[in-house]
């Protein structure tokens, strides 16, 4: 088959051609965010508009734009979407037999305060869930729990979305870096040490930042001893480890240091005021005694009934996540497909990529028993059969859980074929390179693209892959670090994670608030946005002003 090439300038003016690069996007954030059009239908306008560019301005063989956003489709489905079905089936199974309001008077015990509910589990169990897993089962998991607790539906969302930002550099055992490697040649030990590096601070600023956005500024003095912990308790561990052992567990082992210390420090320490939620569902100064608002539950037996399924599935997860586990599963079942019109035919060409590299591939792994969502439907199985359901239980409520996010699982893979028509047609270059033209502020706008990499595709480690290659080139031809700008497209990218639409469905799935994504989007907007232009400036610091050269690898 003919290989197409791609260009990046079709209208012989890179800014001119970015500005109709980015329309696809730019029209999907208007209609989900300002004219707050259903997701789906949102997501079915971007792909349409995004293949109308492809064959039209970049002159996309037909054939070939259809493959890839059949493929991007596929990868939406599974794993993606796989994992989102199984990580709801494990709720819905405890939420009938009302184990979940034993888990939630359980954890009103331990921390009945729910701005420090919010820092335990979104920011610290949901770091070790990124650390292990990815691929939106933290943001799953512990935005269903939220709501649970009392959180509203926004706030449940939006608040899991910002405090997922700290992991997701590290997410899945350190792939996005790993997968930065293998694009840019880059030692992995050293991308480690710079992002580990870079993101320390931000790590410990999130959890006052979640607090503050759920609470205010009066209802985070109460609690910054708690904030405090949980940020030097997650930090510094994913500073050390991402130095001196690599990506690969930074994460998940700082997760479990921050859980532990905030239980440690609950022990010796209350918040002077307890606040709680109201029967209308808001946030205030509690008028019971601190710290005795949940009365003792008196069976142990229920406790340990309600914990057990997540348990089990954190378990589960760990032992999915060991490499030698994937690798034995992968040699039983796993099938390697090449998409027909696409595999080895887009051949990406200079500056975004070195001279010379081979066609795209695009190989569909259907890895069945090594996925996630694999090793959480396993686990979902156990659990149905641990808390009484029957084998027909067992597969109605299954039924019931599909149907129930159907339109999700439209969406994830709606979002994902977008998000490859944008890859093989060659608009991302398009938009790197007119960032890529902005000279001495290249640190900053640089760091800005990973942020835009990671919101349309809703990756970190699709934002590597897309831009890893075109920052190393034109950190050279600026005459800055190649390892300084391939990390902060990392970096940037942990911002913007939070703003992709397939993050943000999963959320509003977990929460049953689908169809109310573009109040989540406009929640969480700013601090993503935020955050990221603080980032480039950091790395626009590292650049040009202060010597941070301890703080970037070699």
């Amino acid at each position: 088959m003919l290989i197409w090439t791609q260009h990046y300038d079709p209208f012989g003016n890179i800014f001119v051609s970015a500005g109709i690069a980015a329309i696809p996007a730019i029209l999907l954030l208007a209609l989900i965010a300002v004219f707050n059009v259903r997701i789906h239908f949102a997501a079915l306008f971007g792909l349409a508009t995004c293949l109308a560019l492809a064959m039209g301005v970049y002159r996309m063989p037909v054939s070939t734009a259809v493959a890839s956003a059949l493929y991007g489709a596929a990868f939406g489905l599974f794993p993606i979407g796989w994992l989102v079905l199984n990580i709801i089936f494990v709720y819905q199974l405890t939420v009938k037999r009302g184990l979940f309001d034993v888990l939630r008077e359980s954890l009103a015990r331990v921390a009945p305060d729910p701005r420090i509910q919010l820092i335990l589990i979104a920011f610290g169990f949901g770091s070790f869930l990124e650390g292990m897993a990815g691929f939106g089962a933290p943001i799953a998991i512990t935005a269903a729990i939220l709501i649970q607790l009392g959180f509203k539906p926004l706030q449940a969302s939006g608040l899991a979305l910002m405090a997922n930002t700290a992991p997701v550099a590290f997410g899945s055992l350190g792939i996005p870096l790993t997968t930065l490697e293998q694009v840019t040649g880059i030692n992995v030990r050293i991308l480690s040490s710079t992002v580990g590096a870079q993101l320390a601070l931000f790590c410990m600023a999130i959890p006052f930042l979640i607090v503050v956005k759920l609470a205010g500024w009066r209802g985070m003095q109460g609690v910054w001893p708690a904030a405090l912990t949980a940020g030097f308790s997650y930090a510094i561990p994913q500073l050390f480890i991402s130095i001196y052992h690599g990506p690969w567990l930074a994460a998940p082992l700082s997760g479990l240091c921050c859980i532990a210390a905030i239980v440690v420090l609950l022990q010796f320490w209350k918040p002077r005021e307890l606040w709680a939620f109201n029967e209308a569902g808001e946030l205030s100064v509690s008028a019971a005694t601190p710290w005795t608002t949940a009365a003792p539950i008196d069976d142990g037996a229920k406790v340990f009934k309600a914990w057990m399924p997540w348990s089990l599935l954190t378990v589960v997860i760990l032992i999915w996540g060991i490499p030698f586990v994937q690798s034995s599963l992968d040699r039983i079942g796993q099938w390697k497909i090449a998409m027909p019109y696409l595999h080895q035919v887009v051949q990406r060409m200079p500056p975004v990529v070195v001279p010379n590299v081979p066609p795209e591939s695009a190989i569909f792994k259907l890895n069945l028993l090594s996925a996630t969502g694999s090793g959480i439907f396993i686990a979902a199985i156990a659990i149905g059969f641990l808390i009484g359901f029957s084998p027909r239980e067992l597969g109605r409520t299954y039924l019931e859980t599909l149907w129930r996010i159907r339109l999700s699982l439209l969406t994830i893979a709606t979002m994902l074929a977008l998000g490859n028509v944008t890859r093989f047609s060659g608009s991302d270059g398009t938009l790197g390179l007119a960032l890529s033209h902005t000279g001495y502020l290249y640190p900053f706008f640089g760091t800005m693209l990973g942020w835009l990499g990671a919101a349309i595709t809703g990756s970190d480690t699709s934002s590597n892959v897309l831009f890893g290659s075109l920052q190393k080139i034109t950190a050279q031809q600026v005459g800055i670090s190649p390892v300084l700008m391939c990390g902060a497209n990392t970096c940037g990218g942990v911002m913007g994670k939070m703003i992709s639409s397939q993050s943000i469905v999963v959320a509003s799935t977990a929460t049953n608030w689908y169809g109310h994504e573009g109040s989540i989007l406009r929640y969480v907007f700013f601090p993503s946005l935020a955050m990221a232009a603080l980032m480039g400036i950091l790395v626009f610091l590292e650049a040009y002003v202060v010597p941070f050269t301890w703080m970037v690898g070699k």
